[in-house]
């Protein structure tokens, strides 16, 4: 086990270091970090959680994560764009979620841009941008593990370019962490590959 690399958990089972710090963190990491995702709208909540965590511990959004989904009707992209005035006000009033003026406008704005989109241009759109696994070596620590690359500036360049806000390379990278475009469990965990 090098510093930083997969340490065993409770069960005995090696996972990436940050993955044990909490039980919510273990749920996260053993179930959902790194496995892709599609879809428009489970796309559209993955992009506006990371978006929400910006400046903030990941910790603080996913145990409020139910909160944001009751909040943004399950992120629902056309219901999402929907959503006017009041809606707006609710947003800025609900404890259950992240009530940052910015955050909440660029994903209502988000929400009406992408709704005019055709249906599956987002998942393409974002996948397009997912490097060949081939060329990423397995991360051996979590030093390992860069917060930008190429393909998420590229990315955050072209969801800007589209209209998107609150997309930035750093924000980028991570969803495509969260959302499998990218594997970085660091090599011994357990859950690298997909848990194969």
């Amino acid at each position: 086990m090098t510093a930083g690399g997969a340490v065993p958990g409770p069960d005995g089972r090696l996972r990436c270091p940050w993955g044990l710090s909490t039980a919510d963190y273990v749920t996260y990491h053993d179930e959902e970090w790194g496995r892709p995702v599609h879809g428009d709208d489970a796309l559209f909540e993955r992009l506006c959680l990371e978006a929400f965590q910006s400046g903030l511990s990941w910790i603080t959004i996913l145990r409020r994560r139910e909160g944001f989904r009751t909040a943004f009707d399950g992120f629902r992209i056309a219901s999402v764009a929907e959503f006017g005035d009041a809606e707006r006000e609710r947003l800025l009033a609900d404890e259950g979620i992240i009530r940052n003026r910015a955050k909440i406008d660029a994903t209502l704005a988000n929400a009406k841009l992408l709704a005019g989109w055709a249906e599956g241009e987002l998942d393409e759109l974002i996948w397009s941008y997912a490097p060949d696994p081939e060329t990423r070596p397995a991360p051996r620590t979590v030093a390992d593990v860069p917060a930008v690359t190429d393909e998420s500036t590229a990315l955050s360049k072209a969801l800007k370019k589209r209209g998107l806000r609150f997309i930035g390379p750093t924000t980028a990278y991570a969803l495509m962490q969260a959302c499998g475009l990218v594997d970085d469990h660091v090599r011994d965990c357990v859950s690298r590959g997909g848990g194969k």
